[in-house]
């Protein structure tokens, strides 16, 4: 399927509930989750094409196991 043909059928069957305001609910609620997951996927893929970034996450990874950390309050943060 194309995406004009993926976008005609989305529409088409958010028509046949549309004056059914629970399953709408449900429909941009379940579509927000999805949203929320391909940003999550993109974010990760990019960090993750970057072979700095994926070297300052295994040295903190390491940094975490071996205990060389310092807890920050969260006020401490925001200051």
């Amino acid at each position: 399927m194309t995406t004009t043909e993926l976008n005609a059928e989305l529409f088409r069957e958010l028509s046949i509930i549309a004056e059914d305001e629970g399953l709408m609910k449900k429909a941009v609620k379940y579509l927000k989750k999805l949203t929320a997951q391909k940003q999550t996927k993109d974010e990760t893929e990019y960090i993750m094409s970057s072979p700095a970034m994926v070297d300052i996450l295994r040295q903190g990874e390491e940094d975490i196991k071996n205990g060389n950390f310092k807890v920050v309050s969260l006020d401490d943060i925001w200051k």
